[in-house]
């Protein structure tokens, strides 16, 4: 009607759209009182929570926006960020239903014990070490991916990737992790799935020259190492089938900067960690058991 009122009479087009003269001239009265202090803050959220999407890589749901957007100093009800982002027709990314795929046993030399149990979150850094290989679709072919995660901070500690799919590939990723941790108090346990990769007599001197206790789930018990399972989830329906790859050396290069800089250190995970990045995680619960150590040692000195 505002758009026409030049050309056509108000009452006409008011009978024609049934509605009244009046209800046009209040809107025209609020349009130039400006917006009020509810919409003007409402809008101010809605950048806010569109700058939080937007830089997580249009990955990020209601929770994780607005555990973002309370680390920044600005905390909204998830509800209230839901509200927004369906107001800006902006969705996260829901992973796909969980089909489980049944490994091909290795020869399993060494007789090896599921030392985990589903238990792979044990409290503490550098308990438990969960490990798994994934396929990933190039166009010059297929990619392998091998990375070993901590399963308290899920902390992705060593990776490799390569075109084929052997033992050479867990070790490389194994190594790096080991190098990353460095002097480690105690074993770790690795846990793994009973692929011929993990139960190969190749890992089993790495495991004992890195001094670490191997582990694999049950044959066919694809919930055996469902955290790792979870992980291909997210680096899949999150960053990987969203593009198209054409060689193995751009993959290797985005997958590298997905998993060091955008997971361990930016991506909100799951609210057991307090929906912070697993670095961030990490230094906080060595920070928290520096100070339990101390308060230890002053009550010692005290008695």
């Amino acid at each position: 009607m505002h758009a026409l009122k030049d050309e056509f009479a108000l009452t006409r087009m008011a009978s024609l759209l049934h509605v009244s003269k009046s209800g046009y001239y209040a809107w025209r009265q609020r349009q130039s009182a400006g917006p009020s202090p509810r919409g003007a803050a409402q809008r101010a959220r809605d950048v806010k929570v569109a700058k939080v999407f937007n830089d997580s890589h249009q990955t990020y749901g209601a929770p994780r926006v607005a555990a973002q957007l309370a680390r920044e100093g600005s905390p909204a009800d998830p509800k209230t960020v839901a509200a927004s982002m369906l107001r800006q027709g902006i969705e996260g990314i829901s992973p796909r239903k969980f089909t489980p795929v049944t490994m091909i046993q290795g020869v399993d030399t060494y007789h090896l014990p599921d030392r985990v149990r589903r238990q792979w979150d044990q409290g503490t850094l550098d308990k438990v070490w969960i490990s798994d290989i994934t396929y990933l679709r190039i166009n010059e072919g297929w990619l392998y991916l091998c990375a070993v995660r901590d399963g308290c901070s899920r902390r992705v500690l060593g990776w490799a990737l390569d075109s084929v799919q052997n033992t050479d590939l867990v070790e490389r990723a194994l190594r790096m992790a080991r190098t990353l941790r460095g002097q480690i108090p105690g074993q770790v346990v690795f846990h793994a799935d009973r692929g011929s990769q993990f139960t190969s007599a190749q890992l089993h001197e790495v495991a004992v020259e890195l001094d670490l206790l191997q582990s694999v789930g049950r044959t066919g018990v694809c919930w055996d190492n469902a955290m790792s399972e979870s992980f291909w989830s997210t680096l899949k329906t999150e960053f990987y089938d969203r593009y198209r790859w054409a060689t193995r050396a751009d993959a290797k290069q985005k997958v590298a900067w997905w998993i060091e800089d955008f997971y361990n250190r930016r991506r909100r995970l799951h609210s057991s960690l307090g929906m912070v990045p697993p670095v961030e995680f990490e230094q906080k619960l060595r920070g928290q058991q520096e100070r339990v150590e101390q308060h230890r040692t002053v009550l010692t000195l005290a008695a």
